[in-house]
């Protein structure tokens, strides 16, 4: 057991004295071969020519896109910015040997600027500088296909279409063709139906949906040979999240503002204020879209959006403008017409629930407490709270015209039972006095006794004397109540005009204001189902 374990150490040593003492010998004698090699390839070689045996012979170049990622999209100049890694196949007829000669040789590396090279270039290069491929090795089997794999950050033409942006899909051409040699000389195959993909770095603004390349040939009108090309077609799709969260959203926010323009008071000053507020935001994003945007005659989805809501707040303040003008119309002011009474007073102010003040849907209307009679207190004091009420009422413009016209109504009946108890007074107060009716005429000019038959007293004279003063005190007061009267029917006529035309304007103000919230709402809708 123990001869065993000695013979096996003693078995790997003699193993790693092998390898240590042999294998440089044939690195040392495979880098001789290679090198050989190349001396012998290279002494009758030219890259200046097309490698081929026969020029009646088309060279087949094998043509292999490997996409590793997207640097950038320049929508406003239409440049996209990608790494490629770019694979050329052909067959160097000049570049073969026997590796059996070679000590078993199959490849070598040598650096690209010793061979033959294919011009293939991107014919929708947007690159100022004109920079090619890296010059990277060659890959050269002994058969003499050549594989030639080189990076290559790539600079294209794009033509971007915004019309659905953000919610846009585009599609970048990348067009590889020889320069200088036609279809007769040089052949372009795609090696895969699309482009690599397997490698690809994700990128946070676009989804890559795919890259499928398509052999064409055309023909130049310059030329009468045709010309192969191989185009791979970009398939993008961009994450909106980025600008629905910037750009939109806030904008959507911003414009259900401005029907809330139609609910302030009238009285606060700030209607049209909001409205100017809101447009001068939404003019801020406006601009911040134009400046990503190319000046193109595509109007982006985002930009209709805005200058919809734009349109709809302009409408909005003009609107407001022309509805503060009927609310504040002043005691000259025409009667509210009949068929604004009937469909604005009743209609639509049902349907867009504009009620009384103090009212709402849910109260029914308060109790009406009536007035004192006027046979409860003095005359005098009846016309001193008449004067009173008629202040506090003009003073107040706050109640509605039902209310103002029920209460007038009321005042007015006073007044009119007051004067009529005058009348009565003055009637009562005229008696037959022995036989004698006795008629004053008690103006401001003095009263005078009339006698229709007999003679008067001096006492009954000293009475007429003490009725006379009577009868002007009541005929005065009697004229100043018919002035106060009269003068608050037509304080009631005006603050009825004007309730009425502040109530016409609260109705269209709910009216706009439901409709425009209306309209934001399915502007909002249309333009957010895009990124469902």
């Amino acid at each position: 057991m123990l001869c065993c374990i000695k013979m096996r150490r003693w078995t790997i040593v003699f193993c790693w004295l092998l390898c240590v003492i042999v294998m440089p010998t044939c690195w040392c004698a495979r880098a001789k071969y290679a090198k050989k090699l190349l001396t012998d390839l290279m002494s009758n070689y030219t890259k200046a020519l097309i490698p081929v045996e026969d020029t009646n012979i088309i060279l087949n170049v094998t043509l292999q896109v490997t996409l590793s990622q997207i640097i950038d999209m320049d929508e406003r100049n239409q440049i996209l910015t990608a790494y490629l890694w770019i694979r050329q196949v052909w067959f160097d007829a000049h570049l073969k040997w026997n590796k059996e000669d070679f000590d078993g040789l199959d490849t070598i590396r040598i650096p690209g600027s010793y061979v033959w090279r294919p011009d293939i270039v991107l014919y929708n290069s947007a690159d100022d500088r004109f920079t090619g491929p890296m010059d990277t090795n060659v890959v050269i089997r002994h058969d003499g296909q050549m594989m030639w794999d080189s990076p290559y950050i790539t600079k294209s033409s794009c033509k971007v279409d915004v019309s659905f942006f953000p919610f846009d899909a585009q599609q970048c051409r990348f067009t590889y063709g020889s320069w200088t040699y036609n279809g007769n000389q040089l052949d372009i195959q795609n090696a895969m139906e699309s482009a690599d993909l397997a490698d690809l770095v994700e990128n946070v603004e676009w989804e890559v949906l795919g890259m499928p390349a398509k052999k064409n040939i055309v023909l130049y009108g310059c030329c009468a040979d045709p010309y192969p090309d191989v185009t791979y077609t970009l398939k993008l799709k961009r994450r909106a999240s980025f600008y629905v969260f910037n750009l939109l959203i806030p904008c959507v926010m911003i414009s259900f503002l401005a029907p809330l323009g139609f609910y302030l008071p009238a009285d606060s000053g700030e209607k049209v204020s909001l409205g100017v507020t809101v447009m001068l935001a939404l003019t801020v994003f406006q601009l911040l879209v134009a400046e990503i945007m190319p000046p193109s005659e595509n109007v982006p989805l985002i930009g209709k959006y805005y200058i919809a809501t734009m349109t709809m707040i302009t409408a909005s303040t003009a609107l407001t403008i022309f509805i503060m003008n009927i609310h504040h119309c002043g005691p000259d002011a025409k009667p509210v017409p009949k068929w604004a009474k009937k469909v604005i007073l009743q209609y639509m102010a049902r349907v867009c629930f504009v009620y009384e003040v103090g009212e709402n849907c849910m109260m029914s209307q308060p109790e009406k407490h009536e007035a004192p009679c006027a046979k409860h207190s003095p005359m005098n004091g009846q016309v001193g709270s008449g004067r009173e009420e008629i202040v506090s009422k003009a003073d107040g413009g706050q109640e509605t015209a039902d209310s103002i016209i029920t209460e007038g109504k009321e005042d007015l009946d006073q007044l009119t039972s007051l004067s009529s108890s005058v009348r009565k007074n003055q009637t009562n107060n005229c008696p037959w006095q022995s036989g004698i009716f006795t008629s004053l005429d008690c103006e401001d000019s003095g009263g005078h006794w009339r006698r229709r038959k007999g003679g008067v007293s001096d006492e009954e004279k000293k009475d007429g004397d003490v009725f006379c003063r009577r009868h002007s005190d009541e005929h005065l007061l009697l004229r100043d109540i018919e002035y106060i009267a009269n003068y608050y029917r037509d304080q009631r006529a005006t603050q009825k005009r004007t309730g009425e035309w502040k109530k016409v304007a609260k109705v269209l103000d709910r009216f706009f204001m439901w409709m425009f919230f209306i309209l934001v709402f399915f502007m909002s809708l249309l333009i957010m189902g895009k990124a469902i």
